[in-house]
């Protein structure tokens, strides 16, 4: 089974960057579209941005469109998520997760995504 472990979170103020690491384990690494989500308490996990297989493709809420970019690198069996112009809003505990579907694109659907990391805090705050 893929096993998958966020880090990077971390306390910044508005208009700050942070990259989230999502390093993997397990079974093989590039079968599997990679998606970020977060999920603040007593609110529904969003969905915040996806990338393929081979990443040549990727999807992102319209949210965090222009401010977060989503990457892969398959030889170190990792995904990272760069975030910058961070706002408030952007507090929420970071999750990344599988696609279990081994679909060739990624599509932004929680229910298609399984093993799920601990998350990753991410505080924007001044």
């Amino acid at each position: 089974q893929l096993q998958l472990v966020e880090s990077g979170g971390d306390l910044v103020q508005p208009g700050g960057s942070l990259r989230l690491s999502c390093a993997a384990s397990g079974l093989i690494f590039d079968y599997y579209a990679i998606g970020w989500f977060r999920q603040v308490p007593g609110k529904e996990r969003e969905g915040v941005s996806c990338i393929s297989r081979s990443g040549g493709r990727t999807n992102y809420a319209d949210s965090v469109k222009g401010r977060f970019t989503i990457s892969r690198d398959n030889a170190k069996n990792t995904v990272y998520l760069q975030m910058s112009s961070l706002k408030p809003e952007d507090t929420a505990v970071y999750y990344c997760a599988a696609d279990l579907t081994f679909r060739r694109d990624c599509v932004l659907d929680s229910n298609s995504f399984g093993s799920w990391g601990q998350g990753t805090q991410v505080t924007v705050s001044s």
